[in-house]
């Protein structure tokens, strides 16, 4: 696979200078007209929480939308996983989704796909073909083999290629979950590769720049900070924990802790579950107040042991007060937030965490491993706590100072306390400073100064 990656990257295809696009440079800052985004392994209409699909597909989908109210237009490139999708949907107006045939349609598991990215890209190419020249100005591919397809694009096309990881081989296996299956050799060659082609690589904390530099030997100067946001206008507290535990059918003077995304080791949902053990142990009368949703599927590999959560409440004890649903719409899951006394987010590794700072948007406080890009998302002290390292034992002692407070009664909602009511308004403030539209903006000055520097490089050239 490894030798395919490399063979692969060095492809090269120059445009004769005669069918090159001529280039209209208008200002030094010149926004992109039309945007190619690429999403190989994991399409922008999937359900979120579940196989492939998490907080890319709603990063991907949210800052898509935000780009096109802007008035860059972004068509997004995905791979097609049924025979009856249409080659094309608007996902919203500006935004066109373009389905590409490469590989069989199901089963075809993440690890696979190096093997399709030819097919894909004659795809992309094909669809290309039917457009005048210079109809792309730039090309945003997303994980690393998207950034591959994108890579050959931006250089058939003549136009800059910006690539953001989301999640990186080398920091993922530094922090792999005991059992858990490390990334291939092959996909850190093909990171090192996509780092030294882009024009622009997009990172979501300055961690997370200063990994892509360290790990990778990224420049610094080609390397841009913009944070993901959230949909604050569906993640938000409206009516309340009350009516949110109403309408989910949850006890109003219950105590939950939740957790929501793929249930997977990287995601380590089984520290949760062991934390509320040891909470049970310690007090055997909260057994009673206790609910604990699990709320998202399997994925990665999670799937090779579907029941493995489901077995490990049944060893702990607990299985009575443990709920597992399956993944929910935007609009359900603000109400899983909103019901929740608190998230609980003991991941291994995240780039950044969207899960948390959409609970935080619903007035929610957030425990959560002190990782990647969480402390960006979490204010440790004010919005929820961080907590160093995956012993259950140290979760299990920030949920306490929950159960403490709600036997305190500060609250003024059933079941919440003074902490959380305080610690879920600092919350729905902290959230607030991240909006799509500030990530769309940041997303557009990257894709300005990439422009600018092509367009000099080009005139370099001329001259």
């Amino acid at each position: 696979m490894s030798q395919y990656i490399a063979r692969l990257g060095q492809r090269r295809t120059w445009l004769p200078q005669q069918q090159r696009p001529r280039l209209r440079f208008h200002g030094p800052f010149r926004r992109p007209r039309r945007v190619a985004m690429l999403s190989v392994h994991t399409s922008p209409l999937h359900q979120p929480g579940t196989g492939d699909a998490g907080g890319m597909n709603v990063y991907i989908v949210e800052l898509a939308k935000q780009l096109a109210a802007h008035g860059t237009q972004v068509e997004i490139f995905t791979r097609a996983t049924a025979a009856a999708l249409p080659p094309t949907v608007e996902l919203a107006p500006g935004v066109l989704v373009r389905h590409i045939d490469a590989g069989p349609y199901e089963g075809l598991a993440k690890e696979e796909l190096p093997a399709q990215l030819c097919a894909f890209t004659h795809g992309v190419m094909q669809a290309w073909a039917g457009h005048r020249p210079g109809y792309y100005d730039l090309v945003h591919s997303h994980y690393w083999l998207s950034g591959h397809v994108g890579w050959l694009a931006a250089q058939r096309w003549g136009v800059p290629l910006v690539n953001a990881m989301h999640t990186m081989a080398k920091v993922k296996n530094a922090a792999l979950a005991k059992g858990d299956t490390p990334e291939p050799p092959a996909r850190v060659i093909g990171e090192t590769q996509i780092v030294r082609a882009a024009d622009r690589l997009i990172a979501n904390t300055a961690e997370e720049a200063a990994e892509l530099v360290r790990h990778y030997e990224a420049d610094p100067a080609r390397t841009a900070v913009v944070h993901p946001g959230v949909n604050l206008e569906c993640f938000r507290p409206a009516d309340g924990r009350a009516a949110a535990r109403a309408r989910l059918g949850l006890p109003q003077d219950a105590l939950i802790p939740l957790f929501a995304g793929r249930i997977q080791p990287l995601k380590a949902p089984d520290v949760l579950l062991r934390a509320v053990a040891v909470l049970v142990g310690e007090d055997p009368a909260l057994r009673g107040r206790l609910v604990v949703p699990v709320v998202g599927g399997p994925s990665g590999s999670g799937l090779a042991r579907p029941e493995r959560l489901h077995k490990l409440a049944a060893k702990l004890g607990i299985s009575d007060v443990v709920r597992f649903r399956p993944p929910v719409g935007q609009e359900e899951l603000a109400d899983w937030y909103r019901a929740a006394s608190v998230l609980v987010m003991p991941s291994y590794s995240e780039s950044f965490g969207l899960v948390a700072i959409e609970a935080q948007a619903c007035g929610t406080p957030v425990v959560a491993a002190s990782v990647g890009g969480l402390p960006v998302a979490v204010r440790d002290g004010v919005s929820g706590f961080l907590v160093d390292g995956h012993d259950p034992g140290e979760y299990a002692k920030a949920l306490r100072r929950f159960v403490a407070d709600a036997d305190g009664d500060g609250g003024t909602s059933p079941g919440e306390g003074g902490l959380a009511r305080s610690m879920g308004e600092a919350a729905a403030r902290h959230a607030a400073g991240f909006g799509w539209d500030a990530a769309a903006s940041g997303t557009l000055e990257v894709y300005a100064a990439a422009l600018h520097d092509q367009r000099r490089r080009l005139r370099s050239a001329h001259v």
